[in-house]
């Protein structure tokens, strides 16, 4: 057993979470699981019999809590098992009679008491973690429900980095997990700042091309008629972005069993304007392969009569003037300026520490394999595209990364073999990623909880660096200040949940 003492903030979390269902909100890397692991010891100590259930989202962090319990915990403390859906559902309910602690995903759980395998009577603590996602129908949620109305010893801790900044949302967690305690501590709360490195944060701001910008008008005016024309049919009102279209397509899905003609239209122009919008969005953000790769999809696609709105597109005047100016472009070896910036952060970075390691975080999977091509080609940086599972190969031909694969690539990130790490959102939760000396945005995002996530990757255990890359004039600098202002809305929501719940008198029911 590793002896492990407790900071102050974790024995406050603690002492809350002993006597009630708690929601606890801590940044990344300061201590969540140690928190679950002394709860965990309490309440077998308290329930002799019972047991622990500690889930989380992926295979790969449940079998990382597993490790850390088994290292922590005193030896014939417990009997711990790992669940996955690799051990049959038989072997499994013979594990569950005779285990102490559990650890699984949501899903494995969620199916094995849909079959009735076991049920969740003796079950004295449940751990959630990453809590945000105990939403809508997640697996998260059928097993809080069965919890709620099967064990007899009810305890719950919900844990995470950021809960989000939806008032709604926070409290469908909180009426999930029955949560009657919310403890919050952020970078700067007193109590927990002194175990913190500093954080050094860059704004990088990226000035976008004349070309880039010439390129972008003509792709305006396709996505601006497309708009104008849905507002004509009186099928869309008010201010107009990706999102928006997404919902009106959904809709307009819906009404077409019933023949409706404007609908048919509509449902055409809104996938026109979907697909200019993402064309816009990787154009500005992005990369120019990236831009290029996707625009020669949608002529693929027309030449093989894919739909009505992928020919519309490659037939308008437009279009066909971004082939030329894009192609022109392409022949220079023109590339997005960030790319070259990040190339600049990454060598000043490795120049500065020969032993840094560098995490570079974007949303698109062609974008992270041009960055370790770049990044590739200097002699000092090993560079390694990390995504996800999926076997679809993108339009670039870069196809995912299995879990042994991943954790390949982990395991030479922390011997220092590979030194910079290029990640989609896999790499946002999920996986024992090491601490990194510097975290790069290749692109603001506007959500709170990821931006939350991949900041929470340096500044634990040594000074780290955050770098957030800006292309001025686009949809990077909305992206920023909406997932700034929603961070800051997130904390404001937390604080007026827990004088809410504070409020209540315990014999109501706060969420009904």
């Amino acid at each position: 057993m590793i002896d492990l003492t407790p900071r102050d903030y974790q024995k406050t979390i603690f002492e809350t979470a002993k006597n009630a269902n708690t929601l606890v909100v801590l940044p990344t890397g300061v201590g969540k699981t140690l928190i679950a692991l002394m709860l965990t010891i309490e309440r077998l100590k308290q329930h002799p019999g019972k047991k622990a259930l500690i889930l989380a989202p992926t295979r790969p962090l449940v079998e990382q809590h597993y490790e850390s319990f088994k290292k922590q915990l005193p030896e014939l403390f417990a009997d711990i098992q790992l669940f996955t859906g690799s051990v049959p559902a038989k072997e499994r309910k013979k594990i569950w009679d005779t285990a102490d602690i559990i650890l699984s995903t949501p899903q494995c759980v969620s199916n094995d008491l849909e079959k009735y395998l076991y049920t969740l009577s003796d079950v004295s603590l449940l751990v959630i973690d990453e809590a945000h996602r105990c939403l809508k129908n997640y697996s998260y949620t059928a097993v809080a429900e069965k919890y709620k109305s099967q064990a007899t010893s009810q305890r719950i801790l919900g844990l995470t980095a950021s809960p989000g900044s939806e008032m709604e949302k926070v409290k469908q967690i909180c009426k999930h997990l029955n949560i009657s305690e919310v403890e919050v501590r952020t970078r700067d709360s007193p109590d927990v700042k002194p175990y913190l490195q500093e954080l050094e944060f860059n704004k990088v701001p990226v000035e976008f091309p004349k070309e880039f910008i010439e390129i972008r008008t003509l792709l305006q005016n396709i996505y601006n008629s497309k708009v104008f024309q849905l507002k004509s049919r009186n099928l869309l009102f008010g201010p107009t972005n990706k999102i928006t279209l997404l919902k009106l397509q959904k809709k307009l899905g819906a009404q077409l069993s019933s023949q409706n003609f404007n609908a048919m239209i509509g449902l055409s122009l809104c996938a026109q304007a979907i697909k200019v919008a993402h064309a816009i969005e990787l154009l500005e953000t992005q990369t120019l392969s990236g831009f290029h790769t996707y625009l020669k999809q949608i002529i693929k696609d027309a030449e093989e009569k894919k739909s009505k709105a992928v020919q519309q597109i490659v037939n308008s005047p437009e279009f066909k003037a971004t082939l030329i100016s894009l192609n022109d472009l392409i022949a220079k070896k023109v590339e997005h300026p960030k790319i070259e910036k990040v190339r600049e952060i990454a060598d000043k970075e490795l120049k500065e520490n020969k032993k840094a390691k560098l995490i570079i975080f974007t949303q698109f999977r062609e974008t992270a394999s041009k960055l370790t091509e770049t990044l590739n080609q200097n002699k000092d940086i090993k560079a390694a595209v990390f995504i996800g599972q999926t076997k679809k190969k993108t339009q670039s031909g870069t196809s995912g990364l299995n879990q042994k694969e991943q954790k390949g690539i982990i395991s030479q990130f922390r011997e220092g073999k590979i030194n910079v790490i290029c990640a989609t959102s896999i790499g946002e939760e999920g996986l024992d990623i090491p601490e990194v000396s510097a975290v790069i945005f290749y692109e603001p995002i506007p959500s709170e909880i990821r931006k939350i996530q991949r900041t929470g990757r340096t500044a634990r255990l040594n000074a780290g660096k955050l770098f957030l890359l800006v292309t001025e004039k686009t949809k990077d600098e909305i992206s920023h200040y909406a997932s700034t202002a929603r961070e800051k809305k997130m904390y404001r929501t937390l604080d007026k949940i827990k004088d809410e719940i504070k409020k209540q008198p315990k014999t109501l029911d706060y969420y009904k």
